[in-house]
Order: structure tokens, then C-alpha cells, then sequence
């Protein structure tokens, strides 16, 4: 459909008041290029006369000078009712006019900077407090209000299609831009108050102004505000079927803000299986590489090299294997990538990729490289039907003195090591779940399993590797001894659970009579 030409609106005067001036005097300089008169406040006039653009004060325009620090210098009729009146409304026009009051056709506003003076540390909440944005705010709401009249401008990011559009069309504006950036300016002020409504509900009391603003409570917050922009959309979801985006909290940081050096566009499971692998591999702080199918290890394993951190992460279950994703810890080098390539692998997520990798594996055209840059832990979101649930992401980890050993036999020191490598596995595989590992490298991994017990005999089952003289891990404890004669059965002789069944003497007993070690953690790593 072609707009009209009463779809278009000139645009003759504009406002501007920016934090960020990036792009400001070019878009100005267009604007005035077109004839439009720029009406601006403090900082932002300034910076325009320094460029040697005519600017007019905002105080001219209002007839009242800027005050209070600057905390008053926009919230005026003059400037409102400019913004908010309706250009076809005989009554609005005969009231304007009876006031004085001048047509602002155009705001170009973004805000005061509140979330990063937020992340400063040791901010003064004096100092938080006077970045919560009053004026701007009013003006971008207002002139969004009457986007039939009034063009909103409020990310840097559109200021040269905007320019080429108003030089396309001598100084005018679509209804659909108008409407585009209208919605834009309410999600800016929406996911701004958000912002501050967060960052104040953690602070317990109000300090004094020169007191740090540093949050003073971990309380869960009373209403749950998320904002991620959209970072795209994907071609489907879990299945063809279902509709799918990635959103994206802005910062590049982890899977979500990951670059893709190469291949295919990402679907929606290689996401989840790329955040899933990389979770695991930040686990280890020797080389390691986890391999993922369907969100859990199918092989996991460390090494001097993440060559040979590889090579035993696909010994474990090189069948799965066949179109994984593959995490590593480390930058990939070219004797990983050499051996990455003999298997099909739809991506692989690693903090940089070496030049020598990136040759190896430019043939294969598909293959998804993606870097990833560690990403703070964060509480985690799912959905039930009619609500969702928050709770803190499991950081949780055991040291070697924290473990209690419940058996008459310590374990060695070479079964401590498997013991906690098996633990840190086992907490990233779905619930129930039972990991057989020895040296650095899983042998079989039981996962989603109904029963323990089934989630033990399934380990086993898919083990290609020889199981004796192995340990095992228990995601949580054991109900019944049965699980545990279970993996002992099936090779282990050390065994790490967490521990807190009404029946541990029972199985302690077994243990004991089985001649294994078994290490209590106090800790359990559900995961649904």
C-alpha cells in the first residue's frame, strides 16, 4: 500500500536533548540541511554550536530558564503541549495559538545513562538517584502519544535511515515511521523505568546521598521485569512447526551474545545444546571438551591438550556423537580442529577459534563456529502455564575438604580426582542421572531416567569403554540401596552422592559390605 500525501507529516521543527551525542551532529546537520529549526538543551545545544549548527535554547522556546541543576528545564506546557496537541483538531490549534505555544514536529531524546551508572561500582546513590530521567522520559511519551503528528526519535541506531527518508521526501515522514519509532519509544521508556524499578528495589534503605548504592538485600524480587530485545528471529523452534526468536540482553556476552564465525544460520536447539556445552565446559579448569546431544554429555572429558580432551570425550559414546555440538574451554587450536573434523558436528562454541582451526574447518561449510565470551551466572526464567518460576542458576561446587566420607574405605587419591570430575559432569545431565567416569573422561552417562536405578543399568549400558575400576556420581541420593549395588555391579568402586535419604545408613551399610568408597557432597544437582 503507497502512503498518501496526508500520511506524511513535515517536519519543520525538532527537539533534541541526547546523553549519548554518537551520530547527533550528522543527524542534526541533515535536519537543518532541510530547513527544520533545532530547539536543544545543555549539553546537546552546546555540542551543536561547537559543530556550527544554529540551535535555539529550549528556555527561548519556554520562556522559563533551565533550573535546579537541570532538573527542570523540558517539563513545561510550551514544550507539551507542542508536542501533544492534534494538528487537525480545530479546538487544539485555537488553544495553542491562544498560548503561545510553538508545533515541535520532531524529539530526538535518549536518556540519562541510569543502568550504567547502575553497574559502576561503588556508585553513590546520590549520584544513581539524579541519573533517573524525568524530562525525557515526559517528552518521549508524549510526542509517541501523538505519533499521528509527532516523529519520536530515540535510538542512535536510526538516525541515517531517518536522514535519507526525510532528504527522499524534502523534510516529511511516513505514518509508518512515525508508528515504527512510536513503539520503539514506548518500549525504551518501559524497559528504562523497568531498569530503575530493579535496581531500587535492592536497596534495602535508602542510604545518604554520598553512601555507595550498592544493593543491599538478595531478597527475590516482589514483580519480575525482563526486557531482552529482540536479537532475531529463527527459522523454527523445537520443531518445524513452532514459531522461535533469540532475545538478547545487549551485553555480547555468553551464548546469546556469541559471534558466528561461519556456517548456517542457528536454530533454536543448536542454542540450547551451544549453552548447554559451554555451561559444562567452564566447569574445568584443564582443557576440556563436552560433547552434546540434545542437551546432555554424550562425552566429557579433560586433557593436556584439547586434543586429547577430545579424543576421550568421543570415546565415551562416538555413535551419539554424529551430529553433536561441541563445547571447549580453551581457544581452538588446529590439532583439535583436525580431529573435530573426521566427525559431522553441526557447531562448535569455544572462547576464539585459532587461525589454524578456522582453516582446518573452512571446508566445512555448514559446520556453525561460534565464539562465546563467559557470561555472569544469572537467575534462571521457565514458563508454567499461567506464571513462571525464578530461581538462582546452580553455581553450586565441593571442594575436597568439604566431602565426607560415610565408608570405612577412603577413597584413593586417584578415585578423589574421577569423583569430582564425575560430580562437576553429572550436574549438567537431566535428572535422574548417574555418571560412570575414570581419569578425566565419562564412560557412560544415564540420563532422564524415571528410576535411579534405570538411570544406573542405562549408563552402564551405553558405556563402550570398560567400566571396572571406575567411579560413579549420583545426581541426588540414593532412595534404596539398589542404585547403588547397581553401579558397583556394573564396575564402579567409589561412588560420589549428595547424601540426606532417610535411609544413607542402609546404603552405607551396603557400601561397606561391597568394599567401595562413597563420598557425601551435602548437595544436589537436580536438573529438570
Amino acid at each position: 500500500m503507497v502512503a498518501s500525501d496526508r500520511d506524511e507529516k513535515q517536519v519543520r521543527r525538532a527537539l533534541l536533548s541526547v546523553t549519548d551525542k554518537t551520530g547527533l551532529v550528522e543527524f542534526a546537520g541533515a535536519l537543518a540541511h532541510l530547513g527544520v529549526e533545532l530547539v536543544s538543551t545543555g549539553g546537546t545545544a552546546r555540542a551543536l554550536r561547537q559543530a556550527g549548527l544554529a540551535v535555539r535554547d529550549i528556555s527561548e522556546l519556554t520562556g522559563f530558564p533551565e533550573m535546579l541543576d537541570g532538573r527542570v528545564k523540558t517539563l513545561h506546557p510550551r514544550v507539551h503541549g507542542g508536542l501533544l496537541y492534534k494538528r487537525a483538531n480545530a479546538e487544539h490549534e485555537a488553544a495553542i495559538a491562544g498560548q503561545g505555544i510553538e508545533p515541535i514536529d520532531m524529539v530526538v531524546v535518549n536518556l540519562y545513562a541510569f543502568e550504567k551508572t547502575a553497574a559502576q561500582p561503588q556508585v553513590g546513590f546520590g549520584e544513581l538517584i539524579e541519573n533517573i530521567d524525568i524530562g525525557g522520559p515526559s517528552m518521549v511519551r508524549s510526542a509517541a502519544k501523538n505519533f499521528e503528528d509527532v516523529a519520536v526519535v530515540t535510538r542512535v541506531a536510526d538516525y541515517p535511515a531517518l536522514a535519507e527518508e526525510l532528504e527522499r521526501t524534502h523534510g516529511k515522514l511516513s505514518r509508518a515511521t512515525r508508528w515504527r519509532l512510536a513503539k520503539q519509544a514506548f518500549a525504551t521508556t518501559a524497559a528504562y523505568d523497568a531498569a530503575i524499578a530493579g535496581t531500587l528495589e535492592r536497596i534495602a534503605e535508602a542510604p545518604a546521598a554520598e553512601a555507595p548504592a550498592a544493593p543491599g538485600t538478595d531478597d527475590l524480587p516482589t514483580t519480575l521485569r525482563i526486557h531482552f530485545p529482540l536479537a532475531q528471529t529463527l527459522r523454527y523452534g523445537e520443531n518445524p512447526h513452532q514459531r522461535a526468536a533469540l532475545y538478547s540482553d545487549g551485553s555480547g556476552l555468553g551464548v546469546a551474545g556469541a559471534v558466528q564465525l561461519q556456517g548456517k544460520e542457528l536454530s533454536y536447539n543448536n542454542l540450547v545444546d551451544l549453552d548447554a556445552c559451554w555451561e559444562l565446559a567452564q566447569e574445568f579448569e584443564d582443557p576440556a571438551a563436552i560433547i552434546i546431544k540434545h542437551t546432555n554429555p554424550c562425552g566429557a572429558a579433560t586433557g593436556v591438550t584439547l586434543a586429547e580432551a577430545y579424543q576421550k570425550a568421543l570415546a565415551c559414546d562416538p555413535v551419539s556423537a554424529f551430529g553433536s555440538v561441541i563445547g571447549v574451554n580453551r581457544a581452538l587450536d588446529g590439532p583439535a580442529a583436525e580431529e573435530i573434523a573426521k566427525l559431522f558436528v553441526e557447531a562448535i562454541a569455544a572462547p576464539a577459534f585459532m587461525p589454524e582451526a578456522r582453516e582446518r574447518l573452512s571446508a566445512k561449510k555448514n559446520l556453525r563456529l561460534v565464539e562465546v565470551r563467559p557470561a555472569p551466572a544469572r537467575p534462571v526464567v521457565k514458563h508454567v502455564s499461567g506464571g513462571l518460576l525464578l530461581q538462582d542458576a546452580d553455581t553450586g561446587r565441593v571442594t575436597e575438604s568439604e566431602l565426607k566420607v560415610v565408608t570405612w574405605r577412603p577413597p584413593s587419591a586417584d578415585e578423589l580426582r574421577s569423583l569430582l570430575f564425575a560430580w562437576r559432569v553429572v550436574k549438567h545431565v537431566k535428572s535422574n542421572a548417574i555418571v560412570y567416569a575414570r581419569d578425566g573422561q565419562t564412560l557412560g552417562v544415564g540420563a532422564g531416567q524415571m528410576s535411579r536405578v534405570d538411570a544406573a543399568r542405562f549408563g552402564a549400558m551405553k558405556a563402550v569403554l570398560p567400566l571396572a575400576g571406575c567411579v560413579a556420581a549420583s545426581d541426588a541420593f540414593f532412595p534404596f540401596s539398589d542404585g547403588l549395588e547397581a553401579v558397583v555391579q556394573a564396575g564402579a568402586t567409589a561412588v560420589i552422592q549428595p547424601g540426606g535419604s532417610v535411609r544413607d545408613d542402609e546404603v552405607i551399610t551396603a557400601a561397606d559390605k561391597l568394599g567401595v568408597a562413597m563420598l557425601f557432597t551435602g548437595m544436589r544437582h537436580f536438573r529438570h
